[in-house]
């Protein structure tokens, strides 16, 4: 982690206070102006403290939280501060924010000065909170002399403000500058982008004055009147005027329902909409209902939406029992059986299984279409939409929160769907577009050196008519065509289509239903399956053991390497290498396994035979005598190297345990003398591997004679 330079607080403030200047000025008012002029005509020390102050996450600061070596006479530059407004008095207002603040101690103090309290000191911290907040007037409070060693921020809105049109949200805070600078937030360095989201004054206060309420209304609903709301100025102010508006409508149903449905009917967001026309239904409107459902239909504001009113109106008007997505859930194409050991890890087990016969099956969910998305399309987003990113922080563009791609940039984005009109220049295209942006930070997927593998395999299985119209309707409702897609990809015998998989329980969701419509709607074949768990007797599995230079997967490293495939209780083939540790072993360990440092010296390093491993345990359940030991040391080494290794794991302690307890001990030797077990040589890895080979068998025997 980089160390900060002693002033990196300041230069954060200025560096941010500079852009709002520069940037952002045509947003301020008269007030504003002056607040920056006064700011920068402070002292060096005072900007200190104000930047210090700034940076506390609530308003009220400790008088000596402020106090720091770099700052020559802190308290005299407080109270400049305080006599020139920047800061001020705690007064009967502040109450209810300042007593979650205080210690508990404090807390206590104050509780001491009532005449009756019927609460414990002792109890916990929130308690006392609401209690004193309940009992305590602000002059009974103010006789500790607590407030006396605080101040309350006095210019917390107009920071609130600046940081809101510099990040586009009221989650932006000035620490993530220092985030930045040590390295923990990645920010788009690679972009000298600076500019202002915001058209107007008028259209950032309207957004910053829905947002703080939104804010407010997802703490404590309180009614407002719908008549008199002012007007939003400009998307985000609608968006945010939408949000507010549903969550109003929904905390007030209970309470006003006329109200409430009222404020969910001014609301254009999909959840209020669909809220409000279900409640209408309930109250017997239906054919109002029904009218609007069918508006839907006939131009409907997103695919979500859309979705909604076709079941919707299916189900209660033309009498069909079940909803669209329990039909497709019904009606799966097939139904795998797969083994129990991957009950966490479904669609892992669905690959494995595919592949076992002879099929190509990769996990793509949402990865596939939105890496597919963002490279096609990733100047477009990134470097042409000017409304977009302002600065470094934006990492999620706006053209997509606001969904306008298509309808703002629709000519750019049919040119470049042109330019897919086959394999070879879509690929040419991916290519050149991955070279130009490998590893930007962006907001829609992870970077990786295969990143392009699955997108070939579509490409490459598919027409470009197909990929052409999917990209297209991601650009013209991405909102509803973000996330949702099927879990796997699958060719077989030269043909590709997804699957969505199911495991006993699962339930298929609307945004999922979306997707996989749209998929179809492209012309790929999709398909619902569903997942029966057994205990699969032809599951492979890789049952490892592994000799160390001591106990500890970080410090330590591996010697020796054993692994015994089995299938359907049998032993298909083995595995096995001397590693070289890269270190001394030491005597005790050389005693008990017999490997010693000459046997090692020319043996492979773990990078060399990494891949054997990896391939070799593919598809199979990790299995070991005690498997956290042997599955982290196995896991540590493939991260030393930058690679992920995960497998489902099995013990055979444990197993041996839950089907044959009992048993004086469940070490591997004394379990292989207890059951006749043959051992060439204990403490070497095949042999150990072997012998925990045949307590596997023993373990499901056991249980195949229990059911």
């Amino acid at each position: 982690m980089k160390k900060l330079p002693t002033f990196y607080y300041l230069d954060h403030m200025m560096e941010f206070l500079r852009c709002i200047q520069t940037h952002h000025s045509q947003l301020l008012t008269a007030e504003h102006q002056q607040w920056l002029e006064d700011y920068f005509a402070l002292p060096h020390d005072a900007q200190c403290v104000v930047a210090r102050a700034a940076n506390r996450k609530h308003e009220l600061i400790a008088v000596t939280s402020l106090h720091y070596d770099e700052i020559v006479s802190p308290e005299e530059h407080i109270n400049e501060l305080t006599d020139a407004g920047w800061f001020r008095q705690v007064n009967g207002s502040d109450l209810n924010s300042v007593w979650p603040q205080l210690t508990k101690p404090e807390l206590v103090k104050t509780l001491k000065l009532l005449p009756q309290c019927t609460v414990k000191t002792t109890a916990n911290k929130a308690a006392l909170v609401d209690y004193v907040s309940r009992h305590v007037s602000f002059n009974t409070a103010a006789r500790t002399g607590t407030f006396n060693a605080y101040l309350m921020r006095n210019f917390s809105h107009t920071m609130r403000y600046f940081l809101f049109i510099y990040f586009g949200s009221l989650r932006g805070q000035l620490n993530q500058f220092s985030m930045r600078d040590m390295g923990i937030m990645r920010t788009r360095k690679d972009s000298e982008q600076q500019g202002c989201r915001f058209e107007s004054g008028r259209a950032a206060q309207s957004a910053f004055t829905y947002a703080q309420w939104r804010e407010q209304l997802r703490a404590a609903p309180q009614q407002v009147s719908l008549d008199d709301l002012p007007e939003a100025a400009g998307t985000l102010a609608e968006r945010y005027k939408d949000d507010c508006l549903w969550l109003l409508g929904k905390a007030m149903l209970t309470q006003d329902p006329p109200y409430a449905l009222k404020a969910l009917s001014l609301s254009k967001a999909d959840a209020a909409q669909e809220k409000w026309l279900r409640e209408l239904y309930k109250q017997d409107n239906k054919a109002f209902v029904e009218s609007e459902l069918e508006n839907i239909i006939a131009d409907p504001p997103s695919e979500e939406l859309l979705a909604f009113a076709e079941d919707f109106l299916a189900r209660k008007y033309h009498k069909k029992t079940t909803s669209r997505m329990t039909d497709m859930l019904r009606g799966a194409a097939r139904t795998l059986s797969i083994d129990q050991m991957y009950i966490n890890r479904v669609e892992v087990g669905v690959v494995n299984f595919y592949e076992r016969h002879g099929l190509i099956a990769k996990r793509t969910e949402n990865a596939l279409w939105l890496s597919f998305f963002g490279l096609i399309f990733w100047d477009i987003l990134y470097e042409q939409d000017a409304k977009g990113l302002v600065n470094e922080f934006d990492i999620r563009p706006s053209v997509l929160t606001e969904n306008r791609l298509y309808r703002d940039h629709s000519l750019a984005v049919e040119e470049r769907l042109t330019q897919l009109h086959s394999v070879s220049s879509t690929m040419t295209f991916l290519l050149k577009a991955s070279a130009a942006h490998y590893g930007k930070v962006n907001s829609l997927f992870r970077w990786h050196r295969s990143l392009l593998d699955n997108i070939k395999l579509l490409v490459e299985h598919s027409s470009p008519t197909m990929w052409q119209h999917m990209l297209r309707q991601m650009t013209q409702d991405y909102a509803s065509l973000r996330d949702g897609y099927p879990d796997i990809m699958v060719i077989e015998n030269g043909q590709l289509r997804f699957e969505e998989i199911k495991a006993p329980g699962d339930q298929l969701r609307r945004n999922q239903l979306i997707s996989l419509t749209k998929l179809e709607n492209a012309g790929y074949r999709v398909q619902i399956t569903t997942v029966q768990w057994v205990r699969d007797p032809m599951q492979p599995y890789a049952v490892v053991d592994i000799e160390t230079t001591g106990g500890r997967a970080a410090a330590h490293r591996i010697t020796e390497v054993g692994i015994v495939k089995r299938v359907n209780g049998e032993t298909v083939s083995t595995w096995q290498s001397l590693v070289n540790p890269q270190r001394q072993i030491p005597k005790n360990i050389t005693a008990l396994t017999g490997i010693s440092n000459a046997m090692v010296a020319n043996a492979p390093l773990f990078s060399e035979v990494a891949g054997a491993i990896d391939e070799f345990t593919k598809g199979c359940i990790f299995v070991a005598h005690n498997v956290q030991f042997d599955y982290g040391f196995i896991k540590q080494e493939f991260a030393r190297l930058e690679q992920f290794y995960r497998r489902p794991k099995l013990c055979t302690v444990r197993e041996m345990r839950r089907t044959h307890p009992g048993l004086r001990s469940y070490s591997l030797a004394n379990l292989t003398a207890h059951f006749g077990i043959q051992m060439t040589r204990h403490h070497r890895a095949l042999s150990d591997a072997e012998a925990a080979a045949e307590l596997l068998s023993l373990a499901h025997d056991a249980e195949h004679k229990s059911e």
